[in-house]
Formats: C-alpha cells, sequence, structure tokens
C-alpha cells in the first residue's frame, strides 16, 4: 500500500463523496413523502388504490436496484424518456427506497392503537386531522430508527450509481485505480470514506433505537 500517493487521490476522492452525498440527500428528499403517499395508498380500503399499489411496491422490492437503475438509464430511452446519469441514479434509488420506507411508515402507522384514531373521531376531527395531530407523530416516533437505517443503506447503495458512469466515490476510485493500477491503496482510501461517512448515521441510529426503548 503506498501511503506517498494518498495525497494525490484524495482530493478526486473527496469530490467523489460530494457526489456521493448529493445523490443521498436528493434521493432521500425524493423517496420520503413518496414513501409515506404509498404507505397511505397500501392502507387505503379501496382495492382499486391499494392493489396497484401493493403490487409495484413487492415488485420494486423484489428486483435487484442495479436493475431498475439500467431499466431508467438503458429501457427509458427507447419509450422516448431520456435522462442524465445523474438524474437515472436519484430517481433509481429514489424510487426503489420509497417502496422499503412506505412499508416503514405502514407498520409505523399499525403500531398506533385504532383506538385512538377513534377517539380522536369522536371528539369531532376530521380524519385527516386525526391523522396528523394524533397518528402520524406517534407512527413517526416508532419509523424513526428504521427509517435512519434507511438513510445509511441508502448512502452505501448510491455506489450504485457507478455502475451507470456517475462519477461518485466509488466510480472515482474505479477511474484512479485503472489509471494508477494501485488498488491496494485506492479501495482503501474508499472503504475508509464510507466509513467516516456511515459511522455518524449508525451511531444517530443506535441512540434513537436506544431512546425509543426507553420511550416504550
Amino acid at each position: 500500500m503506498d501511503w506517498s500517493s494518498i495525497h494525490q487521490y484524495l482530493p478526486f476522492l473527496l469530490k467523489g463523496a460530494e457526489m456521493t452525498i448529493y445523490i443521498t440527500l436528493l434521493s432521500l428528499i425524493i423517496s420520503t413523502p413518496l414513501g409515506l403517499i404509498f404507505a397511505a395508498a397500501k392502507m387505503c380500503p379501496w382495492k382499486i388504490i391499494s392493489w396497484p399499489i401493493a403490487t409495484i411496491i413487492n415488485i420494486t422490492r423484489g428486483l435487484p436496484m442495479i436493475v431498475v437503475l439500467f431499466y431508467i438509464y438503458f429501457v427509458f430511452p427507447d419509450i422516448g424518456i431520456t435522462l442524465t446519469s445523474f438524474q437515472a441514479s436519484v430517481i433509481g434509488i429514489a424510487f426503489c427506497f420509497s417502496t422499503y420506507i412506505a412499508e416503514i411508515f405502514r407498520s409505523g402507522i399499525e403500531s398506533v392503537d385504532r383506538g385512538q384514531l377513534e377517539a380522536a373521531r369522536s371528539m369531532g376531527m376530521s380524519y385527516g386531522k386525526a391523522m396528523r395531530r394524533v397518528v402520524l407523530p406517534q407512527a413517526f416516533h416508532v419509523a424513526l430508527p428504521p427509517f435512519s437505517n434507511t438513510l445509511v443503506m441508502m448512502l452505501k447503495d448510491s455506489a450504485l450509481a457507478s455502475t451507470i458512469a456517475v462519477t461518485e466515490m466509488t466510480r472515482q476510485g474505479q477511474l484512479i485505480a485503472a489509471s494508477t493500477f494501485d488498488n491496494t491503496t485506492v479501495y482503501t482510501l474508499v472503504a475508509l470514506l464510507y466509513l467516516v461517512l456511515c459511522l455518524p448515521l449508525l451511531a444517530l441510529t443506535k441512540k434513537l433505537e436506544k431512546r425509543q426503548m426507553k420511550g416504550a
């Protein structure tokens, strides 16, 4: 391992790390509200709404994310939808994770005693108001630890964007390793940078889980 070359590689890898964070944040911003919409639709008593959404969620969760990215980037142009590699990666990652987030939100909502919703309704609240003020705050409390864990997974899975030529951190490492043949140094740095990004999130997840256990 050539430690003397670290200062040469690090600026490029840090630039890739910026792209990794950018992809993760955009994917999170898109997937969170979409996941909440999917969760609400799946719980809808009308089968015409819940069944198609449940089917979409199950199919998407059953597909490797890399296949979804390839489909968006390579197949969509055949039907007239052309996206850049960056756009395709954000849309693909966000859509895939929205299905996981939907299940997290759904389980959080279902963990709240239905009697609380009925009690709020008996006090004159509309269904929407009762959900906003009574059910959802408790559901988010339950869903927060697994949701934060999903953020860690999203950060790591952003590396799949490298497969469609997005120059995030993994792709930068591939390019440097291909030109220098210093695989050990480059990929060790990549691994360490992912740890630097992920370990604070893992610590946050653990803290939230402990807080939830204390509040239970």
